[in-house]
């Protein structure tokens, strides 16, 4: 494992404070929570950029990247679920894109890297997350859910073009 791969194994330590942090939140436990989750988030931009600056991609850190990517989504909206926040049918929609891309991607003979689309999504996910999990006054409540209401709309889009390029070229063959 290069560093990386180590770097994205790490974003792995901050799902469990998070869990943590959610399971009784109060305003500082949030704040605490909010910290964690944009560090670990921001070494998925660190750990993309080293790889590709010291020519260090590899096809475990193209695997490891997304899954690992999927365990800091899916742990705060678990708990947000629990907490009321948002309902759990959006988060399964969330859920089945994501495994449905997953199996498709290990199914392909080269492991492909996340396209624009795929990026695209996953900062829409970060950033609706951010303001969930952040104590924001009421008035930004609507902002929190709209932009996770987005994030649930760009997943499902982005798996639809992720996969639909290939189908046409498969029914081309």
């Amino acid at each position: 494992m290069n560093l990386p791969t180590w770097i994205t194994f790490s974003r792995l330590l901050g799902v469990p404070f998070i869990l943590y942090l959610l399971y009784e939140p109060t305003e500082t436990r949030r704040w605490v929570c909010l910290i964690i989750f944009l560090l670990a988030a921001g070494t998925d931009w660190l750990d993309g950029y080293l790889a590709r600056k010291l020519d260090l991609v590899t096809d475990l850190g193209k695997f490891l990247d997304p899954l690992v990517d999927k365990l800091l989504v899916f742990a705060p909206l678990l708990a947000l679920i629990e907490l009321g926040q948002i309902p759990a049918w959006a988060v399964f929609l969330i859920l089945a894109r994501e495994l449905a891309i997953a199996g498709w991607r290990v199914s392909q003979p080269k492991i492909s890297g996340a396209n624009i689309w795929g990026k695209l999504k996953t900062v829409t996910q970060i950033l609706a997350i951010a303001l969930l999990i952040s104590p924001l006054p009421p008035a930004w409540q609507s902002t929190a859910l709209i932009a996770f209401w987005g994030a649930v709309v760009l997943t499902l889009i982005s798996g639809l073009i992720y996969v639909l390029p290939s189908a046409e070229q498969t029914a081309s063959e």
